[in-house]
């Protein structure tokens, strides 16, 4: 372990410098461990379907974003410089989560268990509990919640000041990232299904939340986190310049992040069939109703009476459309000379 105070955070340390953390260690080892038995035991029972090497890619991945935001040189410093601690924040509740999401750890325990285990696993999935923790509104609170408060409280001095407590707050992100990320980038058999829209505009909402509290930390005048000066040191940027320097990197780097899952939803969005299907229906519906509205006719009727699905390419509804445009210019439509 690097002595934190003593050897300054240089190019050279930063990709040099370890530190180990039992406790994370062996659980990353068991996770990766019972992931693998789990596509061992998908390929014995459908070697047709295998589970895809992507997903596990996407989750090992995940794991690997966890281990060096907590042993790597990020680990080491993340007491000694609020940058580096804020570097650490991201890549918990920002970079891991979406990718454990897409390894889809849920489905396969379920494509690999056997009752009871697969019996118990879809009773916790759609109990009361997870159904109110992944409701997006929920978790979008609770994802906001947890960056707010750890940031602008005094949390982040007990965080500093006390092992558990830091290591808490590690759960705590990846918790909290896992939940909100769920249902807008995961396809697990929870009971939320939420269409690409509304993807987007929760994605774009939780980039305030960032900003908010880059542009808070930027903007302090003075060193928020007292804790720091516990470990006094020689090298790097004073505590206001190195505040000010995590506060841009809350605010750039989360921005910047959550703009790439945006684009990633938009990628599976133009992949998915079914969604250009329900777009192309939403909007040749409104197409549709915003021409009748303006030429002041209804839809045409189906057999039972009803209204069926509007179209504005036959020939009845085009000399009306014609009509209409002959009076927002001005002059008589073709049938109203006709009469005349």
């Amino acid at each position: 372990m690097v002595d934190e105070v003593s050897v300054p955070f240089t190019g050279h340390t930063a990709f040099s410098e370890w530190q180990l953390a039992p406790v994370v260690s062996a659980g990353l080892a068991v996770a990766t461990l019972l992931y693998l038995y789990g596509m061992w035991r998908v390929r014995r029972r459908h070697p047709a379907r295998p589970w895809p090497w992507v997903r596990a890619a996407a989750f090992l991945g995940g794991l690997a974003v966890v281990a060096i935001a907590t042993q790597s040189s990020i680990g080491a410093y993340d007491d000694v410089l609020f940058s580096v601690h804020m570097v650490q924040h991201l890549l918990l509740i920002m970079v891991a989560p979406p990718l454990l999401i897409a390894g889809r750890p849920i489905m396969l325990l379920l494509h690999a268990s056997r009752n009871p285990l697969h019996g118990w696993t879809k009773a916790v999935i759609r109990s009361r509990v997870v159904t109110a923790l992944t409701c997006p509104p929920v978790a979008a609170v609770l994802y906001a919640a947890v960056i707010i408060g750890t940031h602008l409280t005094g949390f982040m001095n007990t965080a500093l000041r006390h092992d558990s407590a830091h290591q808490a707050e590690h759960v705590l992100y990846l918790i909290a990232g896992y939940l909100y990320f769920l249902p807008l980038l995961g396809s697990e058999p929870i009971r939320w299904k939420m269409s690409f829209p509304t993807r987007f505009l929760m994605l774009a909402m939780s980039m305030p939340v960032d900003t908010f509290v880059g542009v808070v930390i930027m903007q302090a005048q003075r060193e928020l986190f007292p804790a720091y000066r516990d470990h006094p040191r020689s090298w790097g940027p004073s505590l206001l310049g190195d505040l000010h320097a995590g506060g841009a990197i809350m605010w750039v780097g989360g921005d910047a992040i959550m703009f790439v899952l945006v684009l990633c939803v938009f990628v599976v969005f133009l992949r998915d069939k079914r969604a250009h299907g329900s777009m192309g229906t939403w909007l040749e519906g409104a197409r549709s109703q915003a021409f009748y509205a303006q030429v002041g006719k209804d839809g045409p009727a189906d057999e039972a009476g009803g209204r069926r699905g509007l179209t504005v390419d036959d020939d009845e509804h085009l000399a009306a459309y014609n009509a209409h445009l002959a009076r927002l210019a001005g002059r008589p439509a073709a049938s109203e000379k006709r009469e005349a």
